[in-house]
């Protein structure tokens, strides 16, 4: 009787990002578990500073994974699907990071850390929407999940203390929020689904593919996931008290007369700035740009995780 080698068997690849702190062996507890439910041995890449990602997602398909596990934020999750967006290979998550966006808004459970390696191995797949994002100057084509965004929430994430994140997670965000609050609008033209949107003053022009952001926060009320909609809204405050108003129409949805805030939904967003401002895409400062196309790519991801 032969023995059955763990190259005829169905491997996981894990992608891992080692600057983040885990007080558990991820990588043996990856093993046990791939044993446990008839897999092979775990196809183990790290991401670097140069290569957050992408190259190791790459080369998962290369080795031939069956799933390709993205373990750590955001970040590691974006980059992961830059590359399994349109493969039909399934991404499991292993939310290993500060905010965990996706993972939150798909109603994983961010604490148990096992319970998502067995159903990335096991559980059951969802198809979820991805955005593609083509700025120029750079000429450059990404992806993000969760949101993005140009101007002030891009430079919270630009100006985020790494130190106080890693001491008290999303709370570091608030301080940088804080901070910037002072600021000048930028010009902005907006282009929804190739009708022109906005043409003024804005402080932040934020695009989202869900709904909840940091701290639970719900920017996008009416974002779900798989809706092959993307989510816009638009921040302007005006005067001294403008931030109050800025709250007062999220709080409202932004259905009242005040243009503090406004929604908007599409296929196709483009913004135009007058100049440079902050980039930022699921929670990455992507350095600055003046002008963005971003388009929905409808149930392009296919997610694997535990029943919830």
């Amino acid at each position: 009787m032969s023995d059955t080698s763990s190259t005829t068997l169905k491997r996981a690849a894990v992608i891992i990002n080692p600057a983040k702190p885990v007080e558990m062996d991820v990588r043996g507890l990856m093993t046990k578990h791939s044993e446990n439910n008839g897999w092979g041995e775990p196809i183990w890449l790290e991401t670097t500073k140069d290569d957050p990602g992408v190259g190791q997602a790459k080369e998962a398909l290369e080795q031939g994974a069956s799933i390709v596990i993205a373990a750590g934020g955001d970040g590691t999750v974006r980059c992961v699907a830059e590359v399994l967006a349109g493969t039909g290979i399934p991404m499991g998550l292993l939310p290993l990071g500060t905010g965990n966006l996706l993972a939150r808004n798909l109603g994983m459970d961010v604490t148990d850390i096992e319970g998502a390696m067995v159903g990335a191995l096991t559980g059951w797949e969802r198809k979820i929407d991805v955005v593609r994002a083509v700025r120029n100057d750079p000429d450059k084509e990404q992806v993000f999940l969760v949101m993005a965004g140009v101007g002030y929430d891009a430079t919270i994430m630009a100006d985020t203390n790494e130190d106080l994140k890693d001491k008290v997670g999303w709370l570091a965000y608030v301080d940088a929020g804080i901070r910037n609050l002072p600021g000048k609008p930028v010009k902005a033209t907006i282009i929804v689904d190739g009708k022109d949107v906005v043409h003024r003053g804005v402080r932040s022009v934020m695009v989202g593919n869900c709904g909840k952001v940091q701290g639970n926060l719900e920017i996008f009320p009416d974002a779900k996931v798989d809706d092959g909609l993307l989510d816009v809204v638009v921040l302007a405050p005006k005067g001294k008290l403008g931030w109050f108003s800025v709250i007062a129409g999220m709080i409202g949805k932004g259905k009242g007369p005040d243009t503090s805030v406004e929604y908007f939904q599409g296929k196709s967003v483009e913004i135009t700035l007058e100049h440079n401002d902050d980039y930022q895409l699921d929670g990455d400062h992507e350095g600055d740009g003046k002008h963005v196309v971003m388009t929905m790519d409808p149930e392009a991801l296919t997610i694997r995780m535990a029943a919830n």
